[in-house]
């Protein structure tokens, strides 16, 4: 049965767990009128050490869950579930604008002539086809090195954004390019923006940094209007904060990833 869509009906956001939450803030910069149902799968996460057809069917349950609460759109903010189900979604609902996540690679690569680019991504990220198609049509303008980084959105999950022990991982982690030994750095999983700094830091000041959260707020702003289903109205949308944990302490760092830290 097909979806009754209507202008005042609220934009869905998607992650397995807070991570979205950095796509959320470009989408209220941009549509701040609309209002917003933010979930997160928390119980199930991390989804990226998840085998694909898992993560697809993790999604598209909780697609129909948001659907089923009016969703005007969906945006999937986790690069893993978008590899992993963006597509099927798209053909099961093609009415409704369904717009996905993709690592930043094109805008790093472009920075500067044949850069070094770092791209860190979870496991199954790095593993399926949409990334290494994407990495693959890039590869003779600039070296790309893509980087499994197992653990490191479980620091964001549990509200870790600094201290020694995040910083400990992350020189572990980027041991081997720190000290500006690469020119980018593209952060493809939405839960790491929120430890950019600390990125920054370890890998050097003069490595530039990108995330696909912006340009992913715009192409739904767009699908939206192709659609007819902008709000356009002169007022502040509200939003919802969702977890599969049903748990306070969550929904508190979901305010708090959103308003400032």
């Amino acid at each position: 049965m097909e979806i009754q869509l209507k202008k005042e009906n609220p934009v869905a956001v998607f992650d397995s767990g807070v991570g979205g939450i950095s796509v959320l803030r470009e989408l209220v910069k941009i549509m701040p009128e609309e209002d917003y149902i933010y979930f997160g799968d928390s119980k199930n996460a991390p989804y990226g050490t998840r085998d694909k057809e898992d993560v697809k069917n993790l999604t598209v349950c909780c697609a129909r869950r948001l659907f089923a609460q009016g969703a005007k759109g969906l945006v999937v903010a986790c690069n893993t579930a978008t590899s992993a189900a963006v597509r099927l979604l798209r053909e099961t609902y093609p009415y409704i604008p369904i717009v996905g996540i993709e690592p930043a690679v094109k805008p790093a690569v472009h920075c500067m002539e044949h850069p070094r680019v770092l791209v860190l991504a979870t496991p199954m990220t790095i593993r399926e086809d949409k990334l290494n198609r994407l990495i693959a049509r890039y590869a003779d303008e600039a070296e790309i090195i893509p980087l499994p980084c197992p653990g490191l959105m479980d620091f964001i999950e549990k509200g870790n954004l600094e201290g020694e022990n995040l910083h400990g991982f992350l020189e572990d982690l980027l041991y081997s390019y720190s000290g500006n030994r690469v020119d980018a750095a593209v952060l493809g999983c939405t839960h790491y923006p929120f430890v950019r700094e600390q990125i920054q830091r370890v890998l050097g000041e003069k490595v530039r940094i990108f995330d696909g959260g912006e340009g992913t707020a715009r192409e739904m702003r767009r699908r939206l209007a192709a659609s007819g289903l902008l709000r356009g109205e002169n007022r502040t949308g509200r939003i919802i904060f969702e977890n599969s944990l049903e748990d306070g302490h969550k929904i508190a760092l979901c305010h708090r990833l959103l308003h400032g830290f």
